[in-house]
């Protein structure tokens, strides 16, 4: 029998294609079209926010800046008014890290003990219970928002930082307890099995093998867990309370003022800044986003 190396089984054969074939042209000329499609916005917002207040009002927007300035990227950070206060939007800023870096490793790590509970230490009713609990995804937020507020405001949380991090962490069960179950139900039941025999509990199981195994999908999970709670707007406006308004609600408030002339460029300014963290998270970890999904598709 001929001896074959591992290189020699995985290596790829044939010819490498030389030529530009009509399906790949199609495939690159859809990409091309759909890259510049969803890009024209944001070039515009970048334009539009260099702008002075005589170039916009030329009305063309699609015309480069003639005399770029940043200065109403400085206005819309430090001095732009959000209401009765012109602090711009570096309040809102510190608020926004400050509910997410809370948030999301809580969030996670109460579904990944929950995926992982539902995959290999199942209990009567387990299935219904997580039935239940994704069920709770199709839901929509604007029906929950009453009893919320009644149950915060009895536990003393009602627009506290504290409360916007409990309200962040329950919203974000459904989806990501669906992520961790699918990737712990794709590893082999043997590899349970075996640190049982070995005499690892449910701590020891999880913290030993479950966990460092668990690193592609807890990278989804991140992504989703940032740029859901990062944009979000319905739940920082109602529950974070005037002292933990994110960028969001900022963003809002000196988008919509109605004093004074409506200033677009720092609109724009504005709304690029309060986008900016996820546009920087997802250009960063897109390659383990897809392989974060791809980890818990095939059954191990």
């Amino acid at each position: 029998m001929t001896n074959l190396s591992v290189s020699d089984t995985v290596e790829p054969r044939g010819p490498k294609p030389r030529h530009m074939t009509p399906g790949r042209a199609g495939i690159y000329a859809f990409l091309i079209i759909s890259a510049i499609f969803f890009l024209i916005p944001l070039g515009v917002m970048l334009m539009t926010s260099m702008k002075s207040m005589e170039e916009i009002r030329g009305g063309n927007i699609f015309a480069l800046p003639m005399h770029p300035t940043f200065d109403y990227w400085v206005k819309a950070w430090s001095s732009a008014c959000t209401g009765r206060d012109c602090f711009g939007l570096a309040p809102g800023f510190f608020n926004s890290v400050k509910i997410t870096v809370i948030s999301v490793p809580v969030s996670i790590l109460v579904a990944m003990l929950s995926g992982y509970s539902l995959s290999f230490w199942k209990y009567k009713g387990s299935e219904v219970f997580f039935t239940i609990l994704v069920f709770g995804a199709f839901v929509p937020y604007q029906v929950l928002v009453y009893p919320i507020i009644f149950g915060l405001s009895r536990m003393g949380l009602f627009g506290t930082l504290p409360g916007i991090v409990l309200v962040h962490t329950v919203f974000g069960m459904p989806i990501l307890t669906l992520l961790f179950r699918n990737f712990f139900g794709s590893l082999p039941m043997e590899l349970f099995k075996a640190a049982r025999v070995d005499g690892a509990g449910f701590w020891r199981i999880f913290v030993s093998i479950m966990m460092p195994m668990s690193v592609p999908i807890t990278i989804v999970a991140v992504i989703l867990q940032v740029t859901g709670i990062w944009n979000d707007f319905i739940f920082g406006l109602v529950f974070a309370g005037h002292d933990n308004l994110p960028m969001t609600v900022q963003l809002n408030n000196i988008v919509r003022t109605s004093t004074g002339t409506v200033e677009y460029s720092t609109n724009m300014a504005a709304t690029v800044l309060t986008g900016a963290v996820p546009l920087i998270v997802y250009f960063v970890s897109g390659k383990w986003f897809v392989r974060g999904i791809a980890a818990g598709a095939v059954k191990g």
